[in-house]
């Protein structure tokens, strides 16, 4: 019995789960260009910069770390409001890649605009391989195709320990 019981205690930390939250900040360029259709405004191109994290509650999310962030954005403004969507790619020196999709309906992409929105982490590469969670963020477009984007995440990974 107290074989089975070290077994069963050996099991249980051979998978754990790491969770944890961190803030990052992401300035960015964008290059979108803008048409009118038949039923609202589309909007697409793609977006790069640097993310670097605020703040940490560890894990692979290291304070003061940064990462190249690449987006391709796809919109439309309609009658019925605004529809925002933006797969991410963000790469660290090592190589290590993280992917995210965010996903915004209030706001727009003008000089003096933004909004609010959700964001999801999809996994990635690395140290970021099963890394999963939700974020919360605000843009923020300034002048000269720039923008700011503040971001507040809840990230967990299920891991095997050896």
């Amino acid at each position: 019995m107290v074989v089975a019981a070290g077994i069963l205690g050996a099991a249980q930390t051979a998978v754990a789960e790491e969770s944890g939250s961190f803030t990052a900040v992401a300035s960015m360029i964008h290059d979108y260009t803008t048409i009118e259709h038949a039923r609202g405004t589309i909007i697409g191109g793609a977006s790069e910069g640097i993310s670097t994290v605020l703040e940490s509650s560890g894990g692979p999310f290291v304070v003061g770390g940064h990462s190249h962030v690449t987006c391709v954005v796809y919109g439309k403004r309609s009658a019925a409001g605004m529809g925002l969507e933006a797969p991410c790619t963000s790469t660290v020196a090592s190589g290590d890649k993280l992917y995210s999709l965010s996903k915004r309906s209030a706001g727009d992409v003008e000089e003096g605009g933004g909004g609010k929105g959700g964001l999801e982490l999809l996994g990635g590469t690395g140290k970021y391989g099963g890394v999963t969670g939700t974020c919360t963020y605000e843009t923020d477009y300034l002048t000269t195709d720039r923008y700011v984007t503040m971001t507040y995440c809840m990230w967990r990974r299920s891991a095997e320990r050896k």
